[in-house]
């Protein structure tokens, strides 16, 4: 571990303190690096059967190799958070995409993959960073969007008529 990264670590655990929670710990580690995964809420205790409770609970979907602890997969070693490729090319180590058509959504053409997904775990469908029906409009602003004729009663299903990654067509249609 550089010494560094060392350091960052150490004043981190020193501001959580020993009254650390997982939100905590979370909010102190992520002011000193980045990809550290959300803390998974809380487990409701055993036998409880209320199903309130069970409703409420969020599933999250995990990366395979942050599933499997292949940090070395991404990271040059468990005690880094360096990568083994540069960061803009690091998802194409695993995931074959052929950027073989005319248009290229922004954050596919530049490796800003992170943009939208997230490497370790995700509450979201296909591990976004946010909920799939409003995603878009992080980037794209919705009143542009909703002022244009072909998008009246569309509603929040983007990806219906449009591809998220890339497409021969212009504006990514399908």
């Amino acid at each position: 571990m550089r010494v560094s990264t060392l350091a960052a670590y150490v004043a981190a655990l020193l501001l959580v303190g020993p009254a650390c929670n997982p939100p905590a710990r979370h909010a102190a580690l992520t002011f000193f690096f980045d990809g550290v995964p959300p803390p998974k809420p809380p487990e409701p205790p055993p036998g409880q059967t209320d199903e309130a409770a069970a409703s409420r609970k969020i599933t999250y979907t995990e990366h395979g190799p942050y599933a499997a602890k292949a940090c070395n997969a991404c990271h040059q070693s468990t005690s880094s958070n360096s990568f083994v490729a540069p960061r803009e090319q690091l998802c194409f180590q695993c995931h074959d995409f052929k950027l073989d058509k005319k248009y290229l959504h922004g954050p596919l053409a530049s490796g800003g993959c992170l943009a939208c997904h997230d490497p370790h775990s995700s509450q979201y469908r296909y591990l976004l960073v946010a909920e799939s029906d409003t995603f878009c409009f992080r980037c794209h602003d919705r009143t542009a969007i909703e002022s244009n004729p072909v998008h009246q009663d569309v509603g929040e299903r983007c990806t219906e008529c449009h591809d998220p990654h890339m497409s021969d067509n212009e504006y990514l249609l399908r």
